[in-house]
């Protein structure tokens, strides 16, 4: 019995460490935690950022392209204007190209530039197909900027309809 009298509290010592260092690694592994979904949420609002501002100037850049195209009198024949609007077009899609996390923001952003191209070209004067392709790019940009969240406007997206 007197081995116990030594003994016992010198067991109860180790416990009482080992619990204190169990709690110290979890409580660490839930700082740790933490600290990773907050920087996983903020790479996120800088990425969705850039992004938003890659994809204004991509949109500038094409409402500028169709007023252009919309206000000439003769589509198809070479414009300086329309022409450097073309590729500064061309230059914004990359843009997105390279700052998209989604391939289907990547086509449609080609798709819908390339109709552009087309309407330029006088190869293509469909303005509905135009405008089918546009929401398929806002579609396609909402849902990389907010991956698996749906829409809340009032505006059903070409999905919600089917």
């Amino acid at each position: 019995m007197g081995s116990w009298g030594t003994l016992g509290p010198a067991l109860l010592s180790l416990a009482g460490v080992a619990l204190g260092a169990g709690g110290s690694l979890f409580g660490q592994y839930l700082v740790s935690r933490a600290s990773n979904r907050q920087l996983e949420i903020q790479e996120s609002a800088a990425h969705r950022a850039e992004l938003k501002n890659v994809i204004l100037k991509f949109l500038s850049i094409a409402s500028q392209l169709e007023k252009a195209v919309l206000t000439s009198p003769h589509v198809g024949v070479a414009d300086p204007v329309i022409d450097r609007l073309v590729d500064d077009l061309w230059l914004a899609h990359a843009e997105i190209d390279l700052s998209a996390r989604s391939e289907p923001l990547r086509g449609a952003a080609y798709r819908y530039a390339a109709c552009l191209a087309e309407v330029t070209r006088g190869e293509h004067a469909e303005a509905s197909a135009l405008r089918g392709l546009q929401v398929q790019f806002f579609d396609a940009a909402y849902d990389d900027m907010w991956p698996g969240q749906r829409r809340t406007a009032g505006i059903p997206s070409r999905r919600d309809e089917s």
